[in-house]
């Protein structure tokens, strides 16, 4: 009998982390480890770090130390890094933290069996040296799809027709090969939604950021592929889909055809078992009336705007290198809100950008005020290694961006709890995604209404929860809120029970 191996993933970071933890667990799970959720009851802590910013980064260094911990008092006997931050810093980040026991990069994903397995025994495997994996995809997007680059997320077992080196009793929750090409993922818990890779990489240039860096060059997942996944999640009691990549609004660019989105959709949609289809992280820069048509009109698909807006100022905009100004995005989000007024609207913000000036920050100010988005998120302006804006001068000092930030963060809770208010009187549909017990009077429940993405946007509260199961999605009537989240009463339970 083979030696039992366990192993536990952390995951920290965004969504695209999840499904790439996820690719990860398919594999060891095809090789025969055993996934365990507590890090102290498994042989390897597998760490899944995130490399945005220098929080997350902060944060991903602590998990990494507190899983170290457990080699003291625990069963763990090997912590290995992997993500965003591994790919980034490498070498680096191995000498810099040496109670990693290893730092794997995105080219280790395909063997990381056999890279658990070295280091649980002892053995050594070189950290890479990291570089721009921008330039390891052609600079034509319609010559990238041949490249052999390592691309998390996109991970397929091997097609049916020919045989597989996986064991034919895989463990349950591992994707076996069926159709043409099966996802290989083994889900990590048993929530009635998960995320799904459309794309990898990004072709923008904004001069704050430095994923391109790391996660490469844009490049589209097949059609079939993404299909597939969504069919075997299914198949696994998902009720909401979640399309996530660096930039969904340049999916197909490099398939010949820019407009594969508005295609896409409504298959997803049609996928027996499906009930929502979500899309996230869209550029403003690249929305067009056929998407929005689409994303506002399609059934299941729930008209949900993830814009990445990032400020308002034209000045401010032109120096990240991005496009638009307040007036603009004004108008776009009338253009959504006149196809669908319920439209959900979420973005990002950075506040304390090289240069901005008091005028610019009120410039911002007055397209929140106007904006009426359902969620906001924002960050102080910090340099990221290898971006663009490090080089710029006009650095504005700490105090400053931490008083804007404070302000903008304050605004932004007042804003999104007032957007919430006005919800109040409307009949959603919301998804059950919890029903826990919270005291001796009853049980909580919890879910989402369509403009609530998981994990960012708040929540709904149910008044009862009785007939509420997870992964049902039931009409509610807003009565309340508690800042962003919605208090709802469920409808017509009654009835249906009785139908």
């Amino acid at each position: 009998m083979p030696e039992r191996r366990t192993v536990a993933l952390v995951t920290l970071g965004c969504a695209r982390n999840e499904v790439d933890s996820e690719e990860l667990a398919g594999r060891l799970a095809a090789d025969g480890w055993e996934l365990v959720e507590d890090a102290a009851d498994a042989d390897v802590a597998v760490v899944n770090t995130c490399g945005f910013v220098e929080a997350a980064k902060k944060d991903s260094v602590d998990a990494l130390l507190e899983a170290n911990d457990l080699k003291d008092h625990g069963k763990t006997q090997a912590v290995v890094a992997v993500g965003c931050m591994a790919e980034r810093y490498g070498k680096e980040l191995a000498e810099a933290l040496p109670e990693a026991d290893g730092v794997l990069g995105f080219d280790d994903y395909a063997d990381i069996s056999d890279r658990l397995q070295t280091i649980l025994n002892g053995g050594i495997h070189a950290s890479h040296t990291p570089r721009d994996r921008r330039k390891l995809l052609p600079i034509s997007p319609a010559d990238r799809q041949e490249s052999a680059v390592a691309l998390p997320g996109h991970a397929q077992s091997a097609p049916a027709e020919e045989p597989a080196e996986a064991p034919a009793d895989l463990p349950d929750g591992v994707a076996p090969a069926s159709g043409p090409r099966a996802p290989l993922r083994r889900r990590l818990d048993k929530s009635p939604v998960a995320s799904v890779k459309l794309a990898s990489g990004c072709d923008r240039r904004c001069s704050f950021c430095a994923i391109p860096s790391f996660r490469g060059s844009f490049i589209s997942r097949r059609p079939s592929d993404v299909l597939g996944e969504t069919r075997w999640l299914a198949e696994q009691g998902v009720k909401e889909v979640m399309l996530v990549s660096e930039n969904n609004t340049s999916y197909g660019k490099d398939l010949g055809d820019i407009r594969l989105l508005e295609t896409l959709l409504p298959e997803l949609a049609a996928v027996d078992g499906i009930e929502r289809v979500r899309v996230s992280y869209l550029q403003p820069a690249e929305m067009r009336p056929g998407l929005i048509d689409v994303l506002t009109s399609t059934p299941k698909v729930v008209p949900y705007f993830d814009l990445s807006f990032q400020h308002s100022a034209p000045d401010v905009l032109r120096a990240m290198r991005r496009f638009g100004d307040t007036d603009r995005f004004l108008e776009l989000l009338d253009t959504i809100r006149s196809k669908a007024p319920q439209a959900g609207v979420r973005s990002n913000f950075i506040v304390g950008f090289p240069g901005e000036t008091e005028a610019d920050f009120k410039e911002l100010e007055r397209f929140l005020t106007h904006a009426r988005l359902d969620a906001i998120g924002v960050f102080g302006y910090s340099d990221e290694d290898g971006t663009e804006a490090v080089t710029y001068e006009n650095k504005l000092d700490e105090e400053t961006i931490a008083e804007r930030l404070a302000h903008m963060q304050r605004l932004a809770e007042e804003l999104t709890s007032q957007r919430a208010e006005e919800r109040i009187g409307e009949t959603l549909e919301v998804l059950v995604e919890s029903v826990e017990a919270v005291d001796e009077d009853g049980d909580g429940a919890y879910g989402r209404a369509a403009h609530q993405a998981p994990e960012t946007d708040g929540q709904v509260v149910f008044t009862d929860s009785t007939g509420l199961v997870p992964g049902r999605i039931v009409t509610a009537k807003v009565v309340g809120t508690l800042g962003v989240d919605l208090v709802a009463e469920p409808l017509h339970l009654d009835e249906e029970a009785a139908g």
